[in-house]
């Protein structure tokens, strides 16, 4: 009977320390010590490269000289379109187009300034022609360029702009000459920049 009563004493003691033998096990063990961290190389900022233009470039200073740059460009890319000598007096349309061009010679917009309403064939048409001879020349210089142009049509769909034109007048009148490019040496690419050189 000694023998079960000291059981029974020692029964909750026992208890008691098998719950801490469990306890301790379930504890995490300490997370490992941080060892310094590796030393980093230092960055060196790289400059920023601007886009490459999409076309030619043109190192026009100014509005004016870069409308007629955009026209070179509009000619080279229209060769058989454009009305060869002095236009008519009567023309079938004239359109006045504004074009915003970005630093890499893409087209922004069309803003019709005056469009021809009484031909919206040639509305169309001189839209679809100012899309297709994108990219421009890219105004390097500028940054962008928004500049006005003049479009003459004749009833023939050949045209002149009128930053180009050879003038208006009776057959046979003698031609107002072109005017010379003289940012032929700006354009990097396209005919008249090895012609007009």
């Amino acid at each position: 009977m000694k023998m079960i009563c000291s059981a029974r004493t020692f029964l909750p003691a026992l208890g008691a320390l098998l719950l801490m033998a469990l306890l301790a096990g379930c504890v995490t063990a300490p997370p490992p010590t941080a060892s310094a961290p590796a030393p980093v190389a230092p960055v060196i900022a790289q400059p920023v490269q601007p886009p490459l233009p999409m076309g030619p470039v043109s190192t026009a200073d100014s509005t004016i000289d870069y409308r007629l740059d955009a026209a070179y460009h509009l000619y080279d890319k229209n060769t058989t379109r454009i009305f060869k000598g002095v236009m008519p007096h009567f023309l079938y349309a004239i359109g006045v187009l504004e074009i915003q061009v970005d630093s890499r010679g893409n087209l922004q917009s069309l803003n019709w300034m005056r469009a021809p309403e009484h031909a919206p064939e040639v509305v169309a048409e001189i839209e679809r022609t100012v899309r297709q001879a994108a990219p421009f020349p890219a105004p390097v210089r500028m940054g962008s360029a928004t500049y006005i142009e003049t479009w003459l049509w004749d009833v023939s769909g050949n045209f002149q702009l009128h930053t180009l034109s050879e003038g208006q007048g009776p057959k046979g009148q003698p031609r107002r000459p072109m005017p010379p490019n003289p940012h032929a040496v700006r354009l990097v690419s396209g005919p008249s920049a090895a012609g007009n050189q």
